[in-house]
Formats: structure tokens, sequence, C-alpha cells
């Protein structure tokens, strides 16, 4: 892992080993099923355009967030914290680095309905994109940081 954050007791690092800490695996569960996790880690390591980095506390990976990208504009593609680090504004400090290491025109995330109210909280614009799987209403959320 490489240091590319810090502010107070947070180190965020670039992820890129070959195999995954269970730490990492068990946060990307959260945002994807878990027979999904494999697949996920192993493209953004093996592609160009996507980037997984984490979140350390005190020496453990707290969170994670993954991104591809495309030109001016990051798509979040998974973005997780551990449960007993909830509500503690790491995912808010992860998306606002996001915006200083990189100088997006705009990032965005494809979301459902339980996760709508954090991206609104960080000033996304929400829209909905109606019911894209069966019984399941997806969400695009926008943000233009500059």
């Amino acid at each position: 892992m490489n240091p590319v954050g810090r502010g107070g007791d947070r180190l965020i690092v670039e992820i890129s080993s070959t195999v995954p800490e269970p730490s990492v695996r068990e946060l990307l569960s959260y945002a994807t099923s878990i027979k999904k996790v494999d697949k996920a880690y192993k493209s953004y390591i093996q592609s160009a355009n996507q980037q997984l980095f984490g979140y350390v506390k005190e020496q453990q990976t707290v969170g994670c967030i993954g991104i591809e990208i495309n030109a001016q504009h990051g798509v979040i593609k998974h973005i997780a914290v551990s449960p007993e680090e909830r509500g503690k504004g790491i995912g808010g400090q992860m998306i606002a680095f996001l915006s200083e290491q990189y100088s997006f025109a705009t990032v965005s995330a494809e979301t459902d309905k339980d996760a709508v109210a954090f991206y609104r909280s960080l000033g996304f614009v929400i829209t909905s994109l109606g019911e894209k799987y069966e019984g399941v209403e997806r969400f695009l959320c926008v943000l233009s940081p500059n």
C-alpha cells in the first residue's frame, strides 16, 4: 500500500497488492455481493483507469473507495466503511480525498435508495434512474466539485 493522503489519525493509501487483505475483501463485500468481490478487486488491480484506495485508522483499513477514471470524470464504483466506523465522516473524507487527488469536473455514483441520503448530504445532485432491476430503484448521484 502506498500512502497518498494524510490528516489527523487517518491515512489514505493506494491499494495495489495482487492479493486483497482480508479487511479490504470484507469492506468490498459491503459494497457488492460476496460473489463479486474477487472480480471487482481484480478489476482494480488490472485496469489502468480504475483505482482502489483504503482509509486506514489506527493501522486498520476501515474504509475503501474504488473509482473509475474517465478523462475529467470520476465514477465511484464501490465505497464502504466498516460497520463500527460508520457515521463518523469517513465516507465523506474519502470522497473529499478524490476531489483533492484528481481534478475531476464531476464525480458520480450509481446507488440504491439506502445511500441516497449519504450522497445528498455531501452535495451530490440525485436523479432517479427508475427500476433498473426488477423491484429495485436506482439513482444517479453527481457532484461538481469545482
